[in-house]
């Protein structure tokens, strides 16, 4: 493990039995289905770098986000931060350090909030659990201290959920995460339910918090425009596997694998270069029957009889790694 490398996701991967019932299958001579939702995946994220992943809706990046904080176990590989393998940590006792270093914000902060609960309790729930504070007066005063770090005030404490705006109730969730003092954020898609100016407004936020507490994060999203300017390496995947991983500025720039481009194709052209486009043809594959070799080849346009039988591997080219028989061969 490099020194400064916080996360480790190792050969990470997780299937879901997605099977008729045994009685359905005995009756009808069906076979069990298994649903293979993340296969193969490694990366390491570097200590106060943002990691972001990036692919179209069902290519596994949200199961991928609760297998690497542990709502998920793993069916093959592992997950490690600072070396510690979180599967080697059975009890709640062991886990409970680590996750209190480990925190989620989910897409919808509507429904990740307890409508019942006042802000400054689901707030203060972090510090109670993990027990980092016991006086109720400083726990107190740490909730309003991380309402002014997400730009509230402590006065919101006292409302319940549904009386803040969407952009606000993110506000509320960034506070609760940080609640615990936390080293490493997962942010599933955190603006995609927002205004594109709230948008805005709680990526700069985040960005801000990064650099003031030092924070790690592995950011996911569809929006390409939005990784560019917060991600510091970008991994793009394509049911389950990744398919190219490059720092940011040498993916946008020069973007090796036909899946990457074909996503690059889709950002607005804001300068009008006129630039050739190929938009993204096809739909995503079932992922209960996945096409043999590469799993992109029924809708690559470079695909030949060996992207159809073998399956690439994730091999360095030009500075990215890439799983294309197509680069490796040199007919990209």
């Amino acid at each position: 493990m490099v020194a400064d490398t916080l996360i480790e996701i190792d050969d990470l991967g997780i299937g879901f039995d997605v099977s008729a019932p045994l009685i359905s299958r005995l009756l009808t001579g069906q076979r069990r289905k298994l649903l293979k939702a993340v296969d193969g995946v490694t990366f390491t994220i570097e200590r106060g770098q943002t990691f972001a992943l990036v692919g179209e809706s069902g290519c596994g990046k949200s199961t991928l986000a609760r297998l690497v904080v542990g709502l998920y176990r793993p069916s093959m590989g592992r997950v490690a931060i600072d070396g510690t393998d979180l599967a080697r940590l059975k009890t709640r006792a062991e886990l409970a350090p680590l996750r209190r270093r480990m925190q989620m914000i989910f897409q919808d902060p509507y429904a990740s909030l307890n409508p019942r609960w006042r802000v400054r309790d689901i707030i203060a729930e972090p510090i109670r659990t993990h027990k980092l504070l016991s006086d109720e007066l400083d726990i107190r005063l740490r909730v309003d201290e991380l309402l002014g770090q997400v730009s509230l005030t402590p006065e919101d404490g006292a409302k319940f959920p549904h009386a803040f705006s969407g952009g606000q109730r993110q506000r509320i969730s960034i506070a609760r995460a940080l609640a615990s003092e936390p080293e490493f954020l997962v942010l599933d898609e955190p603006t995609s339910a927002l205004d594109v100016s709230v948008q805005a407004q709680i990526l700069n936020l985040m960005k801000d918090l990064q650099k003031s507490l030092g924070l790690t994060y592995l950011f996911i999203s569809h929006n390409l425009a939005v990784i560019y300017h917060v991600a510091d390496k970008v991994g793009v995947m394509y049911l389950g596997r990744l398919v190219e991983l490059a720092a940011t500025d040498a993916l946008f720039a020069h973007p090796r694998h036909p899946y990457t481009k074909l996503l690059l194709d889709t950002v607005p052209d804001i300068d009008m270069t006129g630039r050739a486009r190929q938009p993204v043809i096809g739909e995503v594959p079932n992922p209960i029957d996945p096409p043999t070799g590469c799993a992109f080849h029924p809708r690559c346009p470079h695909a030949d009889q060996r992207c159809r039988t073998e399956r690439p591997s994730l091999l360095a080219a030009a500075g990215n790694l890439v799983a294309c028989h197509a680069v490796e061969e040199g007919r990209l």
